[in-house]
């Protein structure tokens, strides 16, 4: 009997220390990582939004995306060309929906990283008729600037 209450009294104290995590995810639930996954939500919202001016508030004024082709400067986007850039390609869009799976979210000190996997629909009637569809894992980079948490990268 004295074995069986030690051993539930170690169950639950290993339990207690355990950390928690958000629901359906292994990412730990903290401050930092709700923060993290709530720019990410708005950023998602406000791609099926079409909204630049709202996806240009979540980016940090260094941030920078070389479009996958890191030795041609020629299509990176910045933070200045950023809202022109989303301006010019949102009215083209019809229908986005976008499905993001976070993975894994890593907080430093004034950095974070989010590995996520997305999925893309969408319809862009002036390129073709058929349904389009995207999907990646990608790597997303933060900066706390102030206190609020900023995309740098990986959009």
């Amino acid at each position: 009997m004295l074995y069986r209450f030690l051993a539930i009294c170690a169950l639950t104290l290993l339990a207690a220390c355990a950390p928690k995590r958000i629901p359906g995810t292994e990412i730990d639930d903290t401050d930092e990582t709700r923060a993290i996954l709530a720019v990410m939500e708005a950023y998602r919202s406000a791609i099926e939004a079409r909204d630049a001016h709202a996806i240009q508030a979540l980016v940090s004024k260094d941030f920078r995306e070389d479009a996958g082709t890191p030795s041609d400067p020629e299509d990176d986007l910045t933070a200045a060309n950023l809202g022109p850039y989303l301006e010019t390609l949102f009215p083209q869009l019809q229908s986005p929906k976008v499905e993001m799976e976070v993975r894994k979210v890593q907080v430093g000190k004034d950095i974070a990283t989010a590995i996520y996997y997305w999925k893309l629909n969408f319809r862009m009637p002036g390129l073709t008729s058929r349904p389009q569809k995207e999907a990646e894992l990608e790597q997303m980079v933060f900066r706390l600037e102030g206190n609020q948490w900023k995309i740098v990268t990986g959009i």
